[in-house]
């Protein structure tokens, strides 16, 4: 018999929980920050040292991977997680939203979506049935249902229509789904930062019943504060007993004040993005390792932190190797931001665990606010 798959809440706090997703391959602790594999590889990182930062799930792309190498090729291969050697859970997202801000010439129809690769103009389609057969293909442990993103801003009209043609290809997605024990089913919550139609969505989807539940079409441009005072609203409106996933999300602060919202699980590419041009996220705030002021400096990025960039490098080093363009920089700066964000996430579980989250709220917010070390 395969192990279902299955959420359990361990303890609440305020509105935030902490508690652990189960699954044939292995326990995801909740609040979980899901690095992004795009095209099955976490950028500059191997598998290994991705899971020794703290990660138990990843994310891989739908849109990509059936791109190049396709779906049908990984399953030959023997599915994503033999392919990308990384033998713990993966999340793959549905394909909607690359669709709708990377290729080009595409043309939407109730039945899906019809568009040109942004690798090589090479036409494709993507319907709820063409999304699920791919990630079936792919072998994810969770995967999403097929819908359609539109950025914000956006007129009532055209959030409702999207709204409601995501919610029947949620039906089709569920369908298409159908009985695949150990592996789960996530709907997306639609709706933009319109309280009813978000009350809408999350009625269609608990009506279709699902695994888990994401809070969909925020982060797209709308800024913290309106996707904050949406979050006030939309994760209570989804059933209390299943994982909530607020997708592609996000910065530190966009994290805990998403957890402190009741939202349990996230994902976004900041941390190795950011780690490849430069960047260092740090308690104390966001360290630009190009600045001139590095040069000289032989302190760590973060004297409090224990990856191998802040326990065996300077500051001058990973600023030489920056500018120099070597490879190593990027490999450092990302193991050093993906071990700084799951840093925050093991500190939240243990801090609603132990019902002192407003304290250590407090405190990250504080440390942040004291900006970065003086220059020497």
């Amino acid at each position: 018999m395969t192990q279902r798959f299955s959420f359990s809440l361990h303890a609440t706090d305020g509105h935030a929980r902490t508690g652990a997703i189960s699954t044939p391959r292995g326990e995801i602790r909740t609040p979980a920050f899901m690095p992004v594999g795009t095209a099955a590889t976490v950028k500059a990182m191997m598998p290994e040292s991705v899971r020794a930062t703290g990660a138990d799930i990843l994310l891989g792309n739908t849109y990509h991977l059936m791109l190049r190498p396709t779906a049908e090729r990984i399953d030959r291969l023997g599915g994503l997680h033999r392919f990308m050697n990384w033998d713990r859970p993966i999340l793959t997202d549905s394909g909607g939203f690359q669709v709708m801000s990377l290729s080009d010439l595409r043309k939407l129809t109730e039945e899906g979506v019809t568009f040109r690769s942004h690798v090589d103009g090479s036409k494709h389609f993507l319907s709820p049935e063409r999304s699920m057969e791919i990630q079936r293909l792919l072998g994810s442990d969770i995967v999403m249902c097929f819908d359609e993103c539109p950025a914000l801003p956006a007129d009532r009209d055209r959030i409702a229509q999207s709204m409601r043609l995501s919610m029947r290809w949620a039906e089709r997605s569920r369908e298409a789904f159908g009985d695949r024990p150990g592996h789960a089913l996530f709907g997306i919550q639609q709706g933009g930062l319109e309280r009813d139609f978000r009350e809408e969505s999350a009625a269609a989807l608990k009506e279709i019943g699902f695994d888990g539940y994401a809070i969909g079409g925020l982060a797209v441009g709308e800024g913290q504060e309106a996707m904050f005072s949406a979050l006030d609203f939309a994760p209570g409106m989804l059933p209390h007993d299943k994982p909530r996933y607020l997708m592609g999300v996000g910065k530190p602060d966009d994290i805990v004040g998403a957890v402190k919202r009741g939202v349990d699980m996230m994902d976004c590419v900041l941390p190795s993005r950011s780690g490849r041009t430069g960047q260092a996220w740090t308690r104390r705030g966001q360290v630009n390792i190009k600045n001139a002021r590095h040069a000289d400096d032989p302190r760590p990025l973060d004297e409090a932190c224990t990856c191998p960039a802040c326990s065996h490098y300077s500051r001058a080093y990973l600023h030489h190797v920056f500018r120099a363009g070597e490879m190593i920089s990027g490999m450092l700066l990302t193991w050093h931001n993906l071990h700084y964000f799951q840093q925050i996430m093991a500190e939240m579980r243990a801090a609603i665990a132990a019902g002192t989250f407003a304290g250590w709220e407090a405190g990250f917010h504080g440390t942040r606010a004291a900006g970065d070390i003086e220059p020497l």
